[in-house]
């Protein structure tokens, strides 16, 4: 009899742990690892669910920015971090979608095995931008027929050898059968600086860099790398209008170290998601450029999945090599 008592309420014990677990977390300061210098617009989006965490959960939320090796250096952070739940970090297509190919064995973490994904919080556009003193055309029918009359002779710059904007161009150019000169900069800044003058003829990078610039005329928009036609401006075309299943999108999400317990994950991913869909961040992001999206762990997961083997085969196919 007594051990039929233990063992019951060892049962309950295991059964209730978990949510305990969930009830009580957090119960100290919380790190959020942000890969990127401070200020920019993947920081901005990190603070505003990292005050709201630390409203909703009574604790701090500090952002720890760990700039550095196109964000190898804080992801890997992330990786390393001990899976309590007190290490929490923002991460982006590029580590996660693209570096396990480029780097592959010598990359110092691999996403599937060492992180946990909690939430993904945005969509920012890319868009396909000339400079019109260089670039006639303002379609992408036009663009694609003056590429395909002058191959290796129009320049495109981005933001280094490997990056999404990188990626998207190769991708346009693989559906469209032609062919440019990469030219990669260290950063978008230096390759806007570079566009603006005319060193380089166009560029795919995200909205919020390119709009000034376009709304003022120095260059010209000739679509969105998104599926459809988006937000911001419902009148410029996607490029998919022409070049169906064309997509090249940056995105954003929150991941903790493998291993942190599962009922954690999902406390961080029912915040993060309900926040991300209150009308004021909608609103916040837009503001931002970008979309605001609340997807949960699994289908997250999914999506990173899609994502890692669409990008490879672009990858592969340019023979994208990292020196």
């Amino acid at each position: 009899m007594r051990s039929m008592w233990l063992g019951l309420v060892s049962a309950v014990l295991l059964a209730t742990s978990p949510v305990k677990a969930q009830d009580s977390y957090p119960s100290k300061q919380v790190t959020v690892i942000v890969p990127f210098a401070a200020g920019g617009t993947a920081d901005i989006f990190a603070r505003m669910v990292s005050n709201h965490l630390q409203v909703k959960l009574g604790k701090p939320f500090v952002v720890e920015n760990v700039g550095g090796a196109g964000s190898i250096l804080g992801v890997t952070r992330l990786a390393k971090a001990a899976p309590d739940g007190i290490t929490l970090g923002l991460a982006s297509t590029s580590a996660l979608a693209i570096n396990p190919t480029l780097y592959g064995p010598k990359l110092s973490y691999q996403p599937d095995r060492d992180l946990v994904p909690v939430a993904q919080i945005s969509v920012v556009p890319n868009v396909l931008v000339v400079n019109p003193n260089k670039i006639k055309a303002r379609s992408v029918p036009e663009l694609i027929a003056y590429l395909k009359a002058n191959p290796d002779k129009v320049s495109f710059g981005s933001a280094g050898v490997g990056t999404s904007q990188h990626l998207a161009a190769e991708l346009f150019q693989q559906m469209t059968g032609t062919k440019m000169v990469h030219v990669p900069y260290k950063g978008s800044s230096q390759m806007l600086t570079d566009l603006l003058s005319g060193q380089i003829d166009l560029a795919f990078d995200n909205v919020p860099l390119l709009l000034p610039q376009v709304k003022t005329g120095q260059l010209a928009m000739l679509a969105t790398a998104t599926p459809k036609r988006a937000a911001f401006d419902p009148e410029v075309p996607a490029v998919a209008e022409f070049l169906p299943g064309f997509e090249a999108v940056a995105w954003h999400g929150f991941f903790v170290p493998a291993a942190t317990p599962k009922p954690i994950v999902e406390k961080l991913s029912g915040e993060i998601r309900a926040f991300m869909q209150q009308p004021e961040t909608v609103q916040k992001m837009a503001e931002l450029g970008a979309a605001a999206v609340a997807v949960d762990s699994e289908p997250f997961k999914a999506y990173i999945a899609s994502e890692t083997e669409r990008w490879k085969k672009v990858i592969e196919a340019a023979n994208i090599r990292l020196e």
